[in-house]
């Protein structure tokens, strides 16, 4: 298969070169920079640097919130055979030292709010620290002039700590050629040129949004604008109405809240709009009339609204195929950079994911013949080359004949598509012997009208729901009963079980139902830690 870039910087100069002129990165209402002048940026950058005595193959810690020096910084490193270390910014204090450690980074680019964070000893380590929001030297030890070189196709460029539901962090190792690659998979998914916007509202440090987010529009000559605040509703719709952007990328539930509270809630205020809205072809209509208005919320040129990260749930899906929206779901890992499987929004398919990108294979190992069910295992041209100093973690990653193993349990529908049942390491075993995905439970779970999240637990031979509640309709809801406010809370809880188990299979029936008041504790990537909430099987 034959690629048209190789390495990283290829790819940056050649749009430097062909896009001068055109904006490249800008901050909503704010700052902005053409490509002539990102290009001018990274090389500045790439000085201090290596003024600072780092040499090809030093890592280069970014941490930071997204905004456009952070591209400017990703670039400098990589540019110049440097090692760039992007972070998550929801990793505790205490993590981001264990990481930055761990990685042996010797210069750190950094946010403001970010910086504060960090201990003593891991800022006295570093030979130099840049502030990413105006690229000034915080600190810098070491004046010493460093060497880079020109990027091989086969140099490592980033490590990326994936922020693990199940395990302590790991560095992945993504070569300048998986990286690279990368943009041209998912171009072939998806096409993109200077004509287009991409609104950035997730974390730059998640390989999703790094790699279809950054590398690709700057391929191909597009703009991306960054928010300065998290990407809530009242954030959101002024940057929507003045940005007008023609690409999103999302993940699940910044849809299913937009879902819930906009469009069903409305359609199920009254008993009366209820029942109209449970006759399919009413609800049909409902949502082509919700659709249009969210398009325009939207801005009304969004051609594209990827979503990643997780798995839709299936009502909020079945709205957007309704509504004519034009999503499409993509499937990846960190690992593999991150695109496998996805579709555009025309071959989209209710609870389906898509095909395999360009020069990916995969098939399925373990399957069960009665379910057709079995782990995915992939080869792509974008697969990493191991997890950084683990060889043991490395060599559990892929079977004997060199194919990465996903460790998500899959099945291919009559028509091809990839369908994702859940995690082999979540999936628990029925009773009598039933295979029962969590995440299926889940998703059923969430579209109650009070639950915001939730996670299904085995417990001695039952599964029992985990739930975060929303608490001013729950508060709402208890208002009327303060005489009596905990035989209405247990009627609640039952009738969040009576809603799950009249909507799922008899052997993924919930036998209670349990608040989790003090909410859940995540991974920086927002995905709740389901080991912390193991229980006896």
């Amino acid at each position: 298969m034959k690629f048209q870039f190789d390495t990283l910087k290829q790819m940056f100069t050649n749009s430097v070169k062909k896009f001068a002129k055109l904006p490249a990165l800008s901050m909503f209402e704010r700052e902005s920079m053409t490509y002539g002048e990102m290009g001018e940026r990274v090389n500045y950058v790439g000085e201090l640097l290596l003024g600072a005595g780092l040499n090809a193959g030093d890592k280069v810690v970014l941490l930071s919130s997204s905004m456009p020096n952070w591209g400017v910084c990703y670039f400098a490193a990589v540019n110049h055979g440097l090692v760039v270390v992007p972070i998550m910014p929801e990793f505790s204090g205490t993590e981001l030292d264990k990481i930055i450690a761990h990685s042996g980074a010797k210069a750190l680019c950094v946010s403001d709010k970010l910086y504060t964070k960090l201990s003593e000893e891991t800022i006295g380590n570093m030979n130099i620290i840049i502030r990413t929001k105006n690229l000034a030297v915080i600190n810098q030890k070491c004046n010493e002039q460093g060497t880079g070189k020109e990027p091989e196709p086969t140099d490592l460029a980033a490590i990326i700590y994936t922020s693990g539901t199940t395990s302590a962090p790991k560095g992945v190792m993504l070569t300048q050629q998986a990286l690279a690659h990368q943009v041209e998979l998912c171009y072939d998914m998806q096409n993109v040129d200077e004509n287009d916007i991409f609104l950035s509202i997730l974390p730059l440090a998640h390989t999703y949004e790094c790699s279809l987010g950054l590398l690709l529009p700057i391929s191909h000559g597009s703009q991306v604008v960054y928010m300065d605040r998290p990407p809530t509703a009242s954030a959101l719709m002024p940057a929507f109405r003045s940005v007008r952007p023609t690409i999103i990328l999302s993940v699940p539930l910044i849809m299913e809240k937009i879902f819930r509270s906009q469009v069903k809630a409305k359609f199920t205020k009254s008993k009366g709009l209820n029942t109209l809205y449970s006759i399919g072809c009413v609800r049909k209509l409902f949502h082509s009339i919700a659709g249009k208005r969210l398009k325009a919320t939207f801005g009304g040129r969004v051609r594209f609204f990827g979503i990643g990260g997780a798995k839709v749930e299936r009502e909020t899906e079945r709205f957007m195929r309704e509504a004519k929206f034009p999503y499409a779901i993509g499937y990846g890992l960190t690992e593999t950079a991150p695109l496998l499987y996805g579709t555009a929004p025309a071959r989209t398919k209710l609870q389906c994911v898509g095909f395999p990108a360009m020069g990916v294979e995969g098939k399925l190992i373990d399957v069960n013949p009665e379910t057709g069910e079995g782990e995915l295992v992939v080869k792509t041209p974008c697969i990493m080359e191991g997890y950084y100093k683990n060889p043991e973690a490395t060599a559990e990653a892929f079977t004997e004949d060199g194919w990465f193993r996903t460790k998500d349990l899959c099945l291919f529908d009559k028509d091809g598509y990839l369908v994702i049942k859940g995690r082999a390491n979540n999936m628990i075993i029925g009773s009598t012997g039933e295979n029962i995905y969590p995440e299926e439970i889940e998703s059923v779970i969430n579209t109650h009208k009070l639950v915001t999240e939730s996670i299904v637990v085995a417990d001695k031979g039952s599964l029992v729901a985990l739930v975060t509640l929303d608490k001013e309709k729950i508060e709402e809801s208890l208002e009327e009963f303060k005489d009596n406010v905990q035989a209405k809370y247990d009627e609640i809880m039952k009738d969040i079980r009576d809603y799950v188990n009249s909507r799922v299979a008899k052997f993924a029936r919930v036998s209670k139902v349990e608040e989790q008041k003090d909410g859940f504790e995540k991974t920086p990537s927002l995905k709740i830690k389901r080991f912390l909430y193991k229980r006896d099987k």
